[in-house]
């Protein structure tokens, strides 16, 4: 079988499907892109077995069907060297070779047979279905991932917790520092459920849903989800386990308020935690009257530094530590122009959300875990 496709258009696919593949796989044929072809549709699979991302092209200048397993390495390594133009792919199913063509020249691939090629997981009778935009999904994984633990001890943690309700959809994560919790209204179901989304395809998604502009379709039930977008399709292992109760650590009695330039603040907190404890990141927050003072130091090496910014402050007068790295995460992954950071003391968390929501439906709430200031 053989088809003729651009370099350039060719390795954008790959490219996207690829990201799945490990460096590292206990299967060598994990290694590979399965290309399957038939009606002039060539599929392309990867799969590291947790996950497993498919696209489909449509080819205009094919001939003949079947299926191989293509090492995933060197065909990237070598459409990359190609400027952008039009390649001949001649497959030998019975010698497991893949011919590349240019007009100058010919390249030789050795394959494997797709069979090895692991198979797809399937779900379930109970599996449950819903139509998502586009828009709403990749919002909430934006807001989330920079929030998942990477806890071996508690798994759960690693991923965003996705829960579904007739009214609304919400992503959460959380690595017990900082939490997120991503809310859109603008969304309705028949049922009610939830599920973990691991890490990895959360990333995956991350990467493909900017390219998309159709909604998406997610299917899944105990064990696995299956995300089907128009160019795309997303199979993965859901994260076994309940997640924790996030809503009760959420402090509801907030009557000191801050309203800050979130820029402002990011930009003070970067050079002022230049002058921080390596080891701990600290930076101690003082609120007094409509000013803001940031300040960090180091004992080990007699550094410090100072800066005072304007605010809004409706509150008592106080002193609270953060890690400077968490709080610049959060500040970056909030898209209003100003924020309202929301404290109760120095020992309870401090809640911090957009002062204006851009999308209408969107409720957007981060929380960050305070340090104790020596």
């Amino acid at each position: 079988m053989n088809f003729v496709i651009s370099s350039s258009e060719f390795l954008g696919y790959l490219q996207s499907v690829g990201r799945v593949i490990n460096a590292k796989n206990t299967l060598p044929i994990l290694d590979n892109y399965l290309f399957q072809i038939k009606n002039k549709d060539l599929t392309i699979t990867a799969s590291d077995l947790e996950s497993t991302l498919i696209t489909k092209i449509k080819l205009e200048n094919c001939d003949g069907e079947g299926n191989v397993a293509v090492p995933s390495k060197i065909l990237n390594d070598a459409l990359k060297e190609f400027p952008d133009q039009p390649l001949t792919f001649n497959v030998d199913t019975e010698k497991l070779n893949l011919d590349i063509s240019s007009e100058t020249g010919k390249y030789v691939i050795p394959c494997q047979n797709a069979v090895d090629f692991p198979k797809i997981p399937s779900l379930t009778n109970e599996a449950k279905k819903i139509t998502l935009n586009n828009d709403v999904v990749l919002n909430g994984i934006n807001k989330a991932l920079f929030a998942t633990a990477d806890d071996e001890l508690r798994p759960v943690m690693n991923g965003i917790y996705i829960e579904i309700y007739k009214d609304n959809v919400t992503f959460a994560a959380s690595d017990s520092h900082k939490l997120v919790r991503y809310r859109r209204t603008d969304f309705t179901s028949e049922f009610e459920s939830s599920f973990i989304l691991p890490k990895k395809p959360a990333s995956l998604l991350r990467n493909i849903l900017p390219k998309e502009e159709k909604d998406i379709v997610l299917e899944f039930d105990e064990k696995n989800a299956v995300v089907t977008t128009s160019n795309y399709k997303l199979v993965c292992r859901l994260t076994e386990g309940n997640y924790p109760n996030y809503n009760s650590v959420i402090p509801s009695d907030n009557q000191n308020k801050l309203i800050v330039d979130r820029i402002e603040l990011y930009n003070t907190l970067r050079r002022v935690s230049l002058f921080s404890s390596q080891s701990s990141n600290l930076v101690k927050l003082s609120l007094s009257g409509n000013q803001i003072t940031i300040s960090a130091q180091d004992i080990d090496f007699a550094v410090s530094g100072v800066e005072r910014l304007n605010c809004q402050y409706d509150g008592e007068e106080m002193e609270i530590g953060f890690k400077s790295t968490f709080l610049m995460e959060i500040l970056s992954n909030l898209p209003s122009s100003e924020i309202v950071m929301e404290l109760s003391d120095p020992a309870r968390a401090g809640l911090l959300l957009p002062f204006e929501n851009n999308v209408e439906d969107e409720d957007i709430l981060m929380l960050l875990m305070p340090m104790m200031i020596n």
